[in-house]
């Protein structure tokens, strides 16, 4: 009895300090909110007194007119090179990342070098912004098509070797020794029992970085001079916002799509 007694006194104990900690977490986070605002001159007030006003000058100003809408052939070729170069980026740098990730993962590996060495590059790659990515090509390759694909390439590079790394370690380590046994060599046992087990997850986890790339490439247009991001900032710089917002809402029905569209391709794979 003395035993569960204590036990109770511990748990509360426990709980109360969890519950000091947690509140101790939203103080800071509201001082530093309050910090935040005073610092940068934020007022909530502003954001709703300027409402009406914003909403006057975007109907004045961004509504698509007749000379937005004789851009649009041109808009949307644009946008149609952005995203085969985000599909091409997302493609390469997957095939890549399942090289890396098999020399990489714990069921494949040639040596445990090569599982520290992959989760290394893996980690640096990915943890680059890929706005990052774009002004480090920028200084190198100046402002082109090809410093906007590197840019996407290696951040994706890094998020898929993480990902394939994970998934190809998630396979059933019973199918894998079973082939082993049975004297299945090495490529034997990658096209028997990996690939069939991880190639859907890993299959999702491309179209969801296509699906990415797509709404980043817009991003690194705007820092590379390339594809559909350099034509909105040709418009947004000329004042030209009629056509600028015609961008807009191209770049949204698009990325839209897509994702409807990756969502089901998603469904049917898994």
């Amino acid at each position: 009895m003395s035993s569960s007694l204590t036990d109770g006194l511990s748990a509360s104990q426990f709980f109360r300090r969890k519950k000091l900690v947690l509140t101790a977490v939203l103080a800071a986070m509201v001082i530093l909110s309050l910090a935040a605002g005073t610092l940068t001159d934020f007022r909530i007030a502003k954001v709703f007194v300027a409402i009406p006003r914003v909403a006057v000058w975007l109907v004045k100003n961004v509504v698509p007119d007749q000379m937005a809408l004789t851009r649009v052939p041109n808009i949307l070729d644009k946008l149609v090179a952005t995203i085969f170069m985000s599909i091409m980026a997302s493609v390469t740098a997957a095939v890549a990342a399942l090289v890396l990730a098999l020399l990489g993962s714990k069921t494949t590996r040639v040596h445990p070098v090569f599982s520290v060495l992959t989760r290394g590059i893996a980690s640096v790659t990915r943890n680059i912004p890929v706005v990052a990515w774009a002004l480090i090509f920028l200084i190198t390759f100046g402002q082109s098509t090809f410093t906007g694909f590197l840019a996407l390439f290696f951040v994706t590079f890094g998020f898929l070797t993480r990902a394939f790394t994970e998934t190809i370690d998630e396979v059933s380590a019973s199918a894998v020794e079973a082939l082993r046994a049975a004297g299945a060599s090495r490529p034997q046992v990658i096209a028997q029992a990996v690939f069939p087990s991880s190639m859907p997850q890993m299959l999702s986890w491309l179209l969801f970085m296509i699906e990415t790339n797509i709404r980043s490439a817009t991003l690194v247009g705007l820092v590379t001079g390339s594809g559909i991001g350099f034509v909105f900032d040709i418009y947004y710089k000329s004042l030209q916002y009629k056509s600028a917002f015609m961008v807009v809402i191209a770049i949204v029905v698009v990325t839209l799509a897509i994702e409807m569209i990756s969502n089901a391709l998603r469904r049917v794979i898994l």
